[in-house]
């Protein structure tokens, strides 16, 4: 059989190189198949099963050329006899998908050197040679990283006599994988600025190096003093002094003392931090005091009973004191650097948790009045 001329143009086309900018992965594979070829009209050859051998060389994650040799020994169609079919061609093909993915599919294009050898009338197909171009899609089902599957749909036109022919193929596929190249050298990931506090501003910027963990600072990385008083937010224990008032160590006017405690007769359901508004005259009593003195300051304590955990029935205490100095500083227009709240949980009872009434008694608020000297 006449291979010289194909064999060279595989070998040619094979022999491609693509230069080595970088690491990556080539691929040869071996792909055996078996398929079935529907012959035009104008070759009076009946279909037939083909089947063949492809070697394939992916030289980069999308693009493949492939070397294929096929065969068929075909039947005449309108006549006695037989036609012996082999054709080399070569296709170049691109992957929609990388190899690492299980489903490839793919479109292919290529050309080849067909013959057909056979006897009977001189009709298109028989005993002759002609170069066909094709036009393929197709997928490839890897099983593992060496075997796979492969179907293929392909149009040939013989440009010689103008024929078409069609050819559906299956075939398993062996891969032999190597990576090649010069790896690119790997830029270090960049390293996040120093910040020894962790207080989100690099050492480099920080004037205020040494700030407790979890602290509030400004762009310097130093402690917020909210209210201006000299006494960082973390150490100030009275946090809404008054502009321009002399404080202690504790950010607080004065020494505090407490003058007087009163309780505030206000039952919360269970679980609950809601008042009703059937409390305000008590609640407004406390706010006619401080009203009445304006060097009076109050701390409104909430209490819980011991149902639940202790965690919980602190923060409901909170809650619970908060809900009280909101109307003092809300409808009844205390000012709010002369409230605060604070939650003692269930730690300061006044009845006993064993009855419902001590529990219910438990669950209270106390307003402590206190003046700054």
């Amino acid at each position: 059989m006449k291979f010289l001329r194909p064999v060279a143009i595989a070998a040619l086309a094979s022999s491609f190189a693509v230069p080595a900018l970088a690491e990556r992965q080539e691929t040869i594979y071996l792909n055996p198949f078996a398929g079935y070829q529907y012959f035009g009209d104008k070759r009076d050859l009946d279909e037939s099963g083909t089947y063949g051998v492809g070697i394939e060389y992916r030289f980069l994650p999308n693009w493949a050329v492939e070397t294929v040799y096929s065969r068929a020994d075909a039947e005449r169609k309108y006549s006695s006899g037989s036609t012996d079919f082999d054709e080399v061609r070569v296709d170049g093909t691109y992957y929609f998908a990388g190899p690492d993915r299980t489903w490839n599919p793919y479109v292919s294009v290529g050309a080849g050197h067909a013959n057909f050898d056979g006897t009977g009338p001189s009709t298109p197909g028989i005993n002759s040679e002609e170069t066909r171009v094709n036009l393929g899609t197709g997928v490839r089902y890897n099983i593992n990283d060496r075997v796979s599957l492969r179907g293929d749909l392909r149009e040939f036109h013989g440009i010689d006599d103008s024929t078409f022919d069609t050819m559906a193929s299956l075939g398993i596929s062996v891969a032999f994988t190597r990576t090649v190249g010069q790896a690119a050298p790997v830029a270090p990931a960049p390293q996040p600025p120093a910040d020894a506090d962790n207080d989100g501003v690099p050492d480099t910027r920080d004037q205020c190096p040494n700030t407790p963990r979890g602290a509030k600072v400004d762009a310097k990385g130093c402690e917020l003093d909210s209210d201006k008083d000299g006494v960082v937010d973390s150490k100030d224990k009275c946090p809404n002094t008054a502009a321009g008032m002399k404080v202690d160590k504790d950010g607080c006017e004065g020494i505090v003392e407490t003058i007087s405690t009163t309780e505030i007769d206000v039952q919360f359901p269970l679980e609950s931090a809601t008042i009703g508004n059937a409390y305000d005259s008590e609640i407004r009593d406390i706010a006619d005091t401080l009203k009445a003195e304006s060097n009076t300051y109050v701390e409104v304590a909430g209490h819980t009973d011991s149902t639940g955990t202790a965690e919980y029935n602190q923060k409901l205490s909170e809650r619970r004191a908060a809900s009280v100095a909101d109307r003092l500083t809300g409808s009844l227009g205390i000012n709010k650097a002369r409230v605060s709240s604070k939650g003692y949980g269930e730690a300061e009872p006044i009845a006993s948790n064993s009855t419902d009434a001590g529990r219910a008694a438990n669950r209270r608020v106390e307003a402590r009045i206190q003046v700054r000297r």
